[in-house]
């Protein structure tokens, strides 16, 4: 007999067979690449906001030098203390730089079936480099407030984008599905387009108060803070109502549990904002609750990402 028998088979003596690479698993270093890139994003910007309470925005005074003639602060500098804050957070952006590109890597090497992934990761290196460009030209215009108020937008998009990546990577590529009628999801996307907008005028009333960003020489809109943070209050409580509207959609409608959960998560973090907001303004806005509203802020705009995405599956 020259055939081989059932018992001389690979199955036979425990061979496992060989997954095509479509089935096999993602590796979970990539899982927590994904993660990281979001939390050095919101990292940034609360750094970024510890410069500009502390009063250290011009603490390195050119850019990409700290110093005419030195990168790294130099000890006879007259900015003190001020001048390490700064640097920090200028060396913060290169560290983001490395997770953004390793992430991509990752999904080229780890997740071939996921590659289309690649493009958005991209964008997030590209708009790195768009934030450190724009951080130059916010030191070389002294703190102007609309410039600085652009970079802190940027960096929201950043977090954005960095949280719409976590959502996706835990995803299938399929086709999409909604999970609510399409008012519902309307709805939701006006309330996104009213987050953005709150953020702007968030920007808006930080230019117009103590905390410009510059110790010394204050750069600041000009214009009245209180009507500025009342603009902002009211704007807000009309983002917390079409929240609550959606959120009690969803639960006539018996949507799906994640949905929900979600969306109640979106909800408690904008009480919690809205509460740090009244607190500064009737304490006469301390830097540390501003600095947590600041983090408050990335992970809003975290939680109305995985909002949106939560309406919809991708089986």
């Amino acid at each position: 007999m020259t055939h081989s028998s059932p018992m001389t088979s690979d199955a036979a003596v425990g061979a496992a067979p060989v997954a095509p690479p479509e089935s096999r698993p993602v590796n979970p270093w990539l899982k927590r690449l994904f993660w990281l890139n979001l939390v050095v994003e919101i990292g940034i910007v609360v750094t970024g906001g510890l410069v500009r309470l502390t009063g250290s925005g011009l603490g390195c005074p050119t850019w990409p030098q700290c110093v005419p003639g030195s990168y790294t602060p130099v000890p006879e500098q007259e900015q003190s203390w001020h001048k390490y804050i700064e640097f920090g957070n200028r060396t913060l952006t290169g560290v983001v730089g490395i997770v953004a590109i390793a992430l991509c890597l990752g999904i080229f090497f780890w997740a071939r079936t996921r590659r289309r992934l690649l493009l958005p990761a991209g964008c997030v290196v590209l708009g790195i480099v768009l934030q450190a460009v724009v951080g130059g030209i916010t030191v070389h215009m002294d703190l102007n407030p609309f410039i600085v108020a652009l970079h802190f937008m940027l960096s929201m998009l950043l977090v954005t984008a960095s949280a719409w990546l976590v959502w996706r990577g835990r995803e299938g590529d399929g086709p999409k599905r909604p999970l609510v009628p399409t008012p519902i999801a309307v709805v939701a996307k006006i309330a996104a387009v009213l987050a953005f907008v709150v953020l702007v005028l968030g920007t808006m009333v930080t230019g117009s108060g103590p905390h410009s960003g510059d110790a010394d020489e204050p750069a600041r809109t000009g214009w009245d803070a209180r009507s500025v943070a009342w603009l902002h209050a009211d704007t807000v409580m009309l983002f917390c109502g079409l929240v609550v509207a959606v959120l009690l959609s969803l639960f006539v409608l018996r949507s799906p549990a994640t949905t929900r959960r979600t969306w109640i998560g979106l909800l408690v973090i904008t009480l919690l904002q809205g509460v740090l907001g009244y607190v500064q303004y009737f304490t006469g806005v301390p830097w540390v609750p501003v600095l947590l509203h600041m983090l408050g802020a990335c992970l809003l705009v975290t939680w109305m990402t995985w909002a949106l995405c939560s309406l919809r599956e991708r089986p």
